[in-house]
């Protein structure tokens, strides 16, 4: 028989729970205080051989965020999935390896290497603002809701299996966290475009909504 979960979120959980919940509120603090122009805008980039290319605008690198979580939540569901069958049950608290702690590490911003996306989680052609922001809203109590189901799972011991590299698998606690370090990644990215050359004025008041 399972061991029963425990009747509260155990500390750990909570913690990332506040953490995505936090990410929903800012997300939304940010594209509050955009146009719609400034919100779809897209800076130019310089490539390592002097030539332009586009950078992501604000609203890509929201929706890259959608996208991940899409590719991502069904390895979630199957790494919670497995950890409840093998009966990986454990209250913790979690030493995670060096190898995991790392790599949460290098997805935290600002970005110590930048490497380009891969093909699976660039962002979809544009869509309007409302759309996206409600997306990213809805991924994020679907990440909680993953957290509830993962309270009381060894955190280490159970594994989470990458979207994109199908061979990896990691603590189940470090693709919370690394969920978490990535998002921030993106939304310091957003932050980032507002500061570049060219960002868009914002419009008087009164001609452009939410």
């Amino acid at each position: 028989m399972s061991p029963p979960a425990p009747r509260g979120l155990t500390p750990e959980i909570d913690a990332l729970r506040r953490e995505f919940e936090s990410l929903a509120d800012e997300a939304d603090r940010l594209a509050n205080e955009l146009t719609d122009d400034q919100f779809a805008w897209a800076p130019q980039g310089t490539s390592s051989r002097g030539k332009e290319r586009p950078r992501w605008s604000i609203a890509q690198c929201i929706d890259h965020l959608n996208v991940t979580a899409r590719e991502y939540l069904p390895q979630l569901d199957e790494g919670i999935s497995n950890a409840i069958r093998q009966g990986q049950y454990s209250k913790g608290p979690f030493v995670y390896p060096w190898l995991a702690r790392l790599f949460v590490k290098t997805l935290e911003p600002p970005p110590l290497i930048r490497l380009k996306a891969p093909a699976l989680f660039q962002p979809p052609p544009p869509r309007m603002r409302r759309q996206i922001m409600t997306a990213f809203r809805a991924y994020q109590v679907q990440y909680v809701d993953r957290l509830r189901q993962a309270n009381g799972l060894d955190l280490v011991r159970s594994r989470v299996r990458s979207p994109a590299v199908s061979w990896l698998r990691v603590p189940l606690g470090t693709a919370f966290a690394a969920t978490i370090a990535h998002e921030q990644r993106h939304l310091w990215q957003a932050r980032q475009v507002m500061k570049a050359a060219g960002f868009p004025e914002a419009a008087p008041s009164g001609e452009e909504g939410v």
